[in-house]
């Protein structure tokens, strides 16, 4: 038994492998799609939204789970403790249980296309799926290459949040695809902050990440930017009368930007004590999202 396993007993490490509060990255884009169809339209069918939000997690759900096999084969992981392979030791099944929730997922948006008689949301979420694969999956890799953040921004941003309102109206939204720049940018931080604690591992398994290429310093200074960013978008959506006033409620999740970025610029070279920093993203990721579909619900 490793150091870190005595330290960490089973049942946290299993918590870190099934990642609860990531998941959040799956319901804000339907979230926020739903409500810039309701503010638009005064339109919610409910049952579509909780099916699409039921959907998004499995879906999520395959991503974790054969992200952990892929990486398994490259070695990327081997000192990650709370990899679904190193505590199963079952690449095999945990392999089928990924694809068992893509399935599951896929079927609860089929559903929602039979409801509508419309293959559309369909055809986004399999694009969504498609650049998800391609990020970790061989022989793409691309994640490898330093292209996640690309391909997380677009799944999660324009594709998935134009799905959820399409989902609701069957029609498309100027609105609904300038609030998924603000999601896609929010989402794709989370992604980014896994990589200051790993960058050993990582140049090790040949991975270009964002933070290997950059190095930590210059990366803690290009996540300021980017945390900073979805700010002044929102405000100057307000200001041309694009979001309604009430969007500015997103402002709120300022005190986890903050905390996000003064975190990472002090320990952004110290991997023990940035590792959480993808979960302080988490939050700027969730109270953001979910304070701009309040706004747009209000």
């Amino acid at each position: 038994m490793t150091t870190k396993q005595i330290l960490y007993p089973k049942g946290k490490l299993w918590m870190a492998a099934i990642k609860p509060p990531m998941y959040s990255v799956a319901i804000m884009p339907i979230w926020v799609g739903t409500t810039v169809a309701f503010a638009e339209t005064k339109i919610f069918n409910g049952a579509i939204f909780s099916t699409f939000i039921a959907a998004a997690i499995l879906i999520l759900a395959w991503e974790n789970i054969s992200n952990d096999v892929f990486d398994s084969e490259t070695g990327i992981d081997k000192n990650k403790h709370h990899s679904l392979v190193n505590l199963t030791g079952k690449k095999l099944a945990v392999f089928w249980l990924g694809n068992l929730c893509l399935i599951l997922g896929l079927l609860g948006i089929l559903a929602i296309a039979i409801w509508q008689q419309d293959l559309t949301v369909i055809w986004l979420i399999l694009l969504c799926c498609g650049l998800g694969y391609m990020y970790q999956g061989p022989p793409f890799r691309l994640g490898y290459q330093g292209l996640g953040e690309i391909l997380c921004f677009f799944a999660f941003g324009p594709l998935a949040v134009s799905a959820a309102y399409y989902s609701q109206t069957q029609t498309w939204s100027t609105t609904s695809l300038l609030a998924s720049v603000i999601v896609g940018i929010v989402t794709s931080l989370i992604l980014f902050c896994s990589h200051f604690h790993q960058v050993n591992d990582d140049i090790a398994a040949g991975k270009r990440s964002p933070i290997v290429r950059l190095g930590t310093d210059k990366g803690s200074q290009l996540l300021t930017w980017f945390t900073a960013s979805i700010y002044p978008l929102s405000l100057i959506l307000v200001l041309w009368g694009v979001f309604p006033a009430w969007t500015l409620l997103s402002w709120l999740s300022l005190p986890s930007a903050f905390k996000l970025c003064r975190h990472v610029q002090q320990n952004h070279n110290q991997p023990d004590k940035v590792s959480n920093c993808k979960f302080i993203a988490v939050a700027v990721h969730f109270w953001s999202c979910l304070l701009l579909g309040v706004g747009f619900v209000l």
